[in-house]
């Protein structure tokens, strides 16, 4: 093994432009494949923690996910006659006995949930009006079950607990009613009441449809108002692994009977999307290393062609076509092995240039960094291509000098 190393690293020096020429091209890929890769992951990872973080990860509504079959249907399945448009027997919507319920939930390991009463709601102020969809919470659940007090600007969950006739709403809505810490709405229900509130938090989000058509104020005050006593039509749970959700989600739905959506479920379009991007990511980037691949190739080959009457000796001094055959692999090898280490660190430079950048999207008042991933899977990836792309490279020569017959070659040089 001694040997076939040493006649490897003079072969590469006695070629020093071409080996150089290799070696730039797999230091080049390599960090072009750190630096792309790590800047596209980094933005579906700093996608999806908005998406994920902005919105449970598990929602269980207040209905089933099929309607309820008729007592006729139950009791004949299978009668001659059927009858149809049955009105359904009219009862009051929302999860029943939602506080066991949620005490099961929360029983389960790496979750947190909050129970919530959501319903269409018009917010009146000065003569102008803005419909938004109401939620009654439990601001310690509500704290610990979503990102909420992270997006407030003014006021706090804290001050919605303290006041009963508190409500929580975003800077959209307060820039576009002019509105202020302490200021006194009146909130219009479905059935015509309504109520005073007085404004104990602001939030904001970045989403415009959000921060102006959400509106927070206490569960039992959402209940008062919205006449649901003792209902809520919501649970909205957070979990520690994001990615359990669809799981999760299917165990609550069989164990309460109610329709529980993972943000998975919800975002399908999205996420099939993000395969997609992901897919043509890295077969751009791996593209590149195939290309310093070829110069590997290159080099190779035309070492093969150069020393043919150096292989044909060193067949007739008892080497074998597997021991030639490791010399030009070894070749390759080594090509791979510092490419990818000079490569890595030229890569992580890239990445770190990259994340520093600073943009401003037009309408977009906060300054944007770009999203860089630095997760050691990139660098392994990276690493692992570029070797098996070298030596990919380096077989077919190092095949070619194993198959040579030394005596053909030697009676030719005679």
């Amino acid at each position: 093994m001694t040997i076939a190393l040493d006649i490897a690293l003079a072969h590469l020096t006695s070629r020093k432009r071409q080996t150089m020429v290799s070696l730039t091209g797999v230091v080049l890929g390599v960090a072009f494949f750190l630096a792309v890769s790590g800047l596209m992951r980094g933005s579906e990872v700093d996608f999806l923690k908005r998406l994920v973080d902005n919105s449970p990860h598990i929602t269980v509504y207040g209905e089933a996910r099929q309607g309820r079959v008729q007592p006729a249907q139950l009791r004949w399945p299978e009668g001659a006659v059927s009858v149809r448009n049955v009105r359904p027997l009219r009862e009051t919507r929302g999860i029943r006995g939602w506080p066991q319920r949620l005490a099961a939930i929360e029983a389960l390991p790496q979750l947190r949930a909050a129970p919530v009463l959501a319903e269409a709601a018009v917010l009146t102020f000065a003569g102008r009006q803005q419909g938004v969809q109401l939620s009654g919470v439990v601001p310690e659940k509500m704290r610990r079950a979503t990102t909420i007090e992270e997006k407030m600007t003014e006021g706090s969950l804290d001050a919605l607990a303290a006041d009963p006739n508190g409500v929580i709403i975003g800077r959209g809505l307060v820039d576009k009613f002019s509105l202020r810490l302490g200021s006194t709405l009146n909130v219009l229900a479905a059935d015509g009441s309504s109520r005073a509130l007085r404004v104990v938090g602001i939030f904001r989000t970045g989403n415009a449809a959000f921060d102006e058509g959400q509106a927070f104020v206490l569960l039992k005050r959402a209940q008062a108002l919205l006449g649901r006593e003792n209902r809520v039509n919501r649970i909205i749970i957070q979990l520690d692994d994001a990615y359990a959700a669809r799981h999760v989600a299917k165990g609550i739905e069989i164990s309460t009977g109610y329709k529980s959506v993972s943000w998975i479920e919800a975002s399908e379009d999205l996420l099939s999307l993000l395969l997609v991007r992901n897919i043509i990511m890295y077969s751009v980037v791996s593209a590149i290393l195939v290309v310093a691949a070829f110069g590997i190739y290159n080099t190779i080959s035309t070492i093969v062609l150069e020393k043919t009457r150096d292989i044909a000796i060193m067949k007739s001094m008892g080497f074998h076509a597997s021991d030639l055959r490791r010399i030009f692999l070894l070749e390759g090898l080594i090509v791979g092995l510092l490419g990818s280490i000079l490569g890595q660190l030229l890569g992580a430079a890239l990445m770190q240039l990259v994340s520093r950048v600073e943009i401003r999207p037009p309408g977009v008042t906060e300054v944007v960094r770009l999203p860089m991933f630095w997760g050691v899977g990139q660098f392994a990836m990276a690493c692992a291509f570029a070797l098996a792309a070298c030596i990919a490279a380096a077989w077919l020569p190092a095949r070619r000098a194993g198959r040579l017959r030394p005596v053909e070659i030697l009676r030719g040089a005679t």
